[in-house]
C-alpha cells in the first residue's frame, strides 16, 4: 500500500487529520487497531473549544454537533459554600465552548470518513515506523491476520501515549517532562437530568468535584479520589453523598440522583514529549503530550496538532516550501506549554493536595477570590478556557 500520508490511529485526531487533507485533495490512510464500535463508545473528553468547533464546522463536521451539542457560555467556581459564574463571552470578545462528547465526534468523522474520504482500516494494528527520518517512512502493520507495509510521504502518529509512533523518534534526540499528581477523578454516568445548566468547577476541603454533562439527559460527575482507587470500592449512594457535600452552597441549589450506568478512575498527570517531529514522523495528540483533565484541554490539543501540520502540508504542496512543516513541532509546542500551564493551574488551584496545610487550603481561597474579585484574573481564565489559538 503507498499513499501521501499515513495516520497512526482513529481518535478525533487522526480522523479529523483525515478529513482535512481530503478537502484539501491529498490522500492518507488511517490504521487504527480497535473495531470501530470501540472507538465509537470509547469514553473521553466533553468539551469542544470554540476553535476546535470551528474546525469541525469548516471541515463539514459540525452539522450534527450544532443540533445536538450543548453550547455553555461560561462556568461556575464553588468554594467556601459560595457560587462565582465566569461568563465567557462577556470577558473573550464572544467566544464560548461547546459540550460534545468525543464519541459523537468520532462517530461524525468516521462516518464522513467511510463515506467520502480515503481508506480507513479498523482492527490494523501498527507494527512500528521505519525509515522516520527518510524521505521515504514505512508503517508495519497486522490487518486481517497478516502484516503488510503502508509506504508514505509523510506519517502522523495519533495513536495516544502508549503507540508505537513516539518510540520511532531516537531517545538520543528526545526530552520528556512530566508530572503525576497524587490523586485521580473517580468518573461517572448516570441517567438523570443536570443539575446545573452549565459545568461546576467545586474546591471544598475534603477534594475537588465536576459537575458536567454529556446531553440534557445524562449527567458525567467527578470525584477527587487517592492515586489507585478501585473504582468498584464506591457504593453509589456514597458516591451521590459525597457529591452533595462538595457541591454545597449557602443557598436552595441542590444536587439531583440518578441511576449511576457507570464507573471509572482516570489518574492525573502532565506529560510533554520534545520534539514532536522526526524527519517525516509527526507526533500528534496524546502521542505527544498528556494534560491532567481540569483544563478540558486534552482533545482540543490534539485538535490544533493535526490542523498545524494539515495547514502545513498545503502549504508544502501550493508553495514548495517546508518552513512550515520544519517549524511544526516548536509551532504546536508554544500552544502545547500553555495548556500545560492552565491545566497545572486549574489542578492545583482545585484540588487537595494530601497532607495540605492550613497555609495551602488559604492560598487556595485567597486565588479563587481573585478570580471572582478581579475581572483581568477572571479574563485570563476565560481565554485560556475557551482556548489558544491554532497555529
Amino acid at each position: 500500500m503507498r499513499t501521501t500520508v499515513g495516520i497512526i490511529g482513529a481518535g478525533p485526531a487522526g480522523l479529523l487529520l483525515a478529513r482535512l487533507l481530503h478537502n484539501a485533495g491529498i490522500d492518507s490512510v488511517v490504521l487504527e487497531s480497535r473495531d470501530r464500535a470501540y472507538v465509537e463508545r470509547r469514553q473521553r473528553a466533553g468539551i469542544l473549544e470554540q476553535g476546535t468547533a470551528d474546525v469541525l464546522r469548516a471541515a463539514g463536521a459540525g452539522e450534527r454537533m450544532d443540533r445536538e451539542g450543548l453550547r455553555h457560555d461560561g462556568i461556575e467556581l464553588r468554594f467556601d459554600r459560595t457560587r462565582h459564574r465566569v461568563d465567557f463571552p462577556g470577558l473573550t470578545g464572544g467566544r464560548s465552548v461547546m459540550v460534545y462528547a468525543q464519541t459523537e465526534v468520532c462517530k461524525d468523522l468516521i462516518a464522513l470518513q467511510l463515506r467520502e474520504g480515503g481508506p480507513l482500516l479498523f482492527e490494523a494494528e501498527a507494527l512500528a515506523v521505519e525509515d522516520a527520518g527518510t524521505d521515504t517512512p514505512r508503517v508495519r502493520f497486522r490487518h486481517e491476520g497478516r502484516e503488510d507495509v503502508l509506504e508514505c510521504s509523510y506519517v502522523v502518529g495519533c495513536d495516544g501515549f502508549w503507540g508505537v509512533a513516539r518510540k520511532a523518534i531516537p531517545a538520543g534526540l528526545t526530552q520528556v517532562f512530566e508530572r503525576t499528581y497524587p490523586f485521580g477523578w473517580l468518573g461517572i454516568l448516570a441517567d438523570v437530568p443536570p443539575s446545573h445548566d452549565e459545568l461546576v468547577y467545586a474546591r471544598h476541603d475534603r477534594g475537588f468535584a465536576l459537575l458536567s454533562m454529556r446531553s440534557p439527559a445524562v449527567s458525567r460527575l467527578y470525584l477527587q479520589v487517592p492515586e489507585g482507587t478501585d473504582p468498584g470500592a464506591w457504593a453509589d449512594e456514597e458516591i451521590w453523598d459525597e457529591l452533595e457535600r462538595r457541591f454545597e452552597t449557602a443557598d436552595d441549589w441542590y444536587l439531583q440522583r440518578g441511576p449511576i450506568t457507570q464507573k471509572s478512575v482516570t489518574p492525573m498527570r502532565s506529560f510533554v514529549h520534545e520534539p514532536m517531529r522526526h524527519g517525516r514522523l509527526f507526533l500528534a495528540g496524546d502521542a505527544a503530550h498528556i494534560v491532567p483533565p481540569t483544563g478540558a484541554k486534552g482533545l482540543n490539543l490534539a485538535a490544533g496538532d493535526v490542523v498545524t501540520f494539515a495547514r502545513a502540508l498545503v502549504h508544502r504542496q501550493e508553495t514548495g516550501s517546508p518552513e512550515l512543516l520544519d517549524a511544526y513541532s516548536q509551532t504546536c509546542l508554544r500552544r502545547v506549554w500553555q495548556a500545560e500551564r492552565f491545566s497545572y493551574d486549574m489542578t492545583t488551584l482545585l484540588h487537595r493536595a494530601p497532607g495540605a496545610t492550613p497555609f495551602e487550603d488559604r492560598l487556595q481561597l485567597a486565588r479563587l477570590e481573585r478570580i471572582a474579585s478581579s475581572r483581568a484574573a477572571e479574563t485570563d481564565l476565560a481565554e485560556a478556557y475557551t482556548g489558544f489559538p491554532f497555529g
